[in-house]
């Protein structure tokens, strides 16, 4: 039952690829109906970030218990890249596309993995996590329309506002515990702007060379002419400020 199901999932995927690459204005009208979607399009690649990975892997550990969420995983190989990097982790990935979900869990049971070790979920927001539960928690290239750097645009509105990215972050800060540690890489948007900013210290810059040329806008939705915001990696306060 369970591999006539993922052949089902996948042949629904393969289809949605055909009409993207066909009908690649069609394709994101209808993804744009999702609430909450930052990042129209669900392109991913196999140990994508392994310099980001690396840093993590120093600064996190691999202690017993961990806990690590991704946000925005897509059809999976970031937590698949996650579990090689944390071998014993607890790993949960978070998607807004229940297609990519249904990719995902086919692809954990082709892995033999158990639920216990890790879980996905479809969800476009953090509200249905528990506060304080994630040692770590990644962001990558899911906050940010590729379609403004390409059109050079100067106003990221209507595609992408502050105020969603920064509801977004508070969701990351309630959910990690103090001491944990946020990874955000390739947004729209600059973590030092806002609100839950305040709260974390950064403790890691990409080199030039891993950055992304997605442009970069501040709080109100106006393009900052040349910024290259560097930090991808904060650290959460234990006391908060």
């Amino acid at each position: 039952m369970s591999a006539a199901v993922d052949q089902l999932v996948d042949l629904a995927r393969r289809a949605r690829d055909v009409v993207n690459r066909l009908f690649p204005r069609l394709a994101i009208t209808f993804r744009r109906r999702l609430p909450g979607r930052f990042q129209p399009y669900s392109h991913t690649a196999p140990d994508r970030y392994p310099w980001l990975f690396h840093a993590a892997r120093s600064q996190i550990g691999n202690p017993p218990g961990l806990r690590i969420l991704s946000f925005g995983c897509s059809r999976g190989d970031e937590v698949f890249a996650l579990q090689r990097y944390f071998p014993t982790a607890e790993l949960r990935g978070i998607d807004i596309d229940p297609l990519n979900i249904a990719t995902c869990r086919a692809r954990a049971r082709a892995q033999a993995q158990t639920q216990t070790r890790t879980s996905f979920e479809a969800a476009a927001t953090l509200d249905g996590e528990p506060a304080e539960a994630y040692d770590a928690i990644f962001c990558l290239a899911v906050l940010c329309h590729g379609d403004l750097t390409v059109r050079g645009a100067r106003s990221c509105e209507p595609l992408m506002r502050f105020d969603d990215f920064e509801a977004t972050v508070a969701g990351f800060a309630r959910c990690l515990k103090p001491g944990g540690l946020l990874f955000l890489h390739t947004t729209n948007f600059r973590f030092c702007d806002t609100a839950s900013a305040r709260d974390f210290d950064v403790t890691f810059e990409a080199d030039a060379v891993n950055m992304a040329p997605d442009l970069q806008f501040d709080r109100n939705n106006r393009l900052i002419p040349g910024e290259r915001y560097r930090a991808v990696a904060f650290r959460k306060r234990n006391q908060p400020t």
